[in-house]
């Protein structure tokens, strides 16, 4: 897979999660999260809520139905804008790129971390992996 996000700085333990057993997962995706605690890879989906990262692979069709997401760590991902350091950023419409996160009225911002460095676009950078969903009190 092109563009995974890679561990600099384990600062949490994974945490497992269900996932689909026919389905494979690679080392290093954004994962989505879905009812119940079960987690799929986002894709190239921009409204997706990122719970977390791959810590392992997950090969489809193996049995397994468990995977172990890291929530919380320092890892090298790629720039899908500008990006300024100590923005906060949320999943691009392109798979496994971020941009700077916004939130228009009425919307929810999905923010998966912070920056820790600057980076133009196409640039990989360090972020700092804190999923949080802010929801517009509208």
């Amino acid at each position: 897979m092109a563009n995974e996000a890679t561990l600099i700085v384990e600062k949490e333990l994974p945490v497992a999660f269900t996932c689909a057993e026919a389905t494979g997962i690679e080392k290093g995706t954004f994962l989505t999260l879905s009812d119940p605690n079960t987690v799929a890879a986002t894709g190239a989906n921009a409204n997706a809520i990122v719970i977390g990262i791959a810590a392992e692979e997950k090969i489809g069709g193996d049995g397994k139905t468990k995977i172990g997401v890291y929530m919380r760590g320092i890892f090298k991902v790629l720039a899908g804008g500008a990006i300024t350091v100590g923005d906060n950023v949320e999943s691009h419409s392109v798979a496994q790129e971020v941009v700077t996160a916004t939130q228009t009225a009425n919307a929810t911002a999905n923010i998966i971390g912070k920056s820790l460095e600057t980076a133009a676009d196409t640039d990989t950078f360090l972020m700092d992996l804190n999923p949080i969903q802010i929801k517009d009190p509208a």
